[in-house]
């Protein structure tokens, strides 16, 4: 079985597939942490020269590379957010991800898989598909609490600009726009807990 979390940053779909991930004893792959090993690889050797010489470093991925230190920090996922957009790092990572969805490590008999196109992209046959969104003023509000619970010093204002200039390259950019699938269900999250948004997603579940 595999279930599809989509939405935008901070809009709470890494707690959801966390839950969600337990209760079922699934797998989970949070995506996105996939484009930040690649991304903290690109800053390591100092920086994409091009395009394909990023393409070559997301190749060379292995599931060994997610544990990593460093990957949630903010310069690191400012790379991934860009090295996103190139179509030929989204297609070599592509392979990646499926292999995760189809063969779920440690026997596990499903998997949970969070992103921005797992319900329009890679796996558009996914059993069960949510789109998680909140507001915008929100889902700053949840990201600055992040970035202070995790002792890193952080201007609201950044992180504003920053939530902002990530939505606009997810949803405009060419190769896999961040867009709900048709047959999504929509979560909007602004006025509920992780809890709440849980439940929902539950429910939601169990009228499929």
């Amino acid at each position: 079985m595999i279930i599809a979390v989509d939405g935008p940053a901070a809009a709470g779909k890494g707690t959801l597939s966390r839950m969600l991930a337990e209760h079922f004893d699934f797998a989970r792959l949070d995506t996105g942490l996939i484009y930040r090993a690649v991304a903290k690889k690109v800053i390591e050797l100092g920086g994409p020269s091009n395009d394909e010489s990023t393409a070559e470093i997301a190749q060379l991925l292995v599931f060994n590379d997610l544990d990593k230190k460093g990957l949630r920090d903010e310069n690191v996922g400012a790379v991934a957010s860009e090295i996103a957009i190139i179509p030929e790092v989204r297609n070599k990572l592509l392979r990646f991800q499926r292999n995760f969805a189809k063969n779920p490590p440690n026997g596990k008999s499903g998997a949970v898989l969070d992103g921005r196109d797992i319900g329009t992209v890679v796996c558009p046959n996914a059993n069960f598909k949510l789109f998680v969104t909140a507001s915008t003023e929100v889902r700053v509000k949840r990201r600055y609490k992040e970035l202070q619970d995790r002792g890193d010093k952080a201007i609201r204002s950044a992180v504003r600009r920053d939530i902002i200039d990530r939505d606009e390259r997810d949803k405009m950019r060419f190769a896999s726009p961040l867009i709900p699938a048709e047959d999504a269900h929509i979560l909007e999250t602004s006025k509920l807990d992780a809890n709440a948004v849980f439940k929902k997603a539950l429910n939601l579940m169990s009228l499929q």
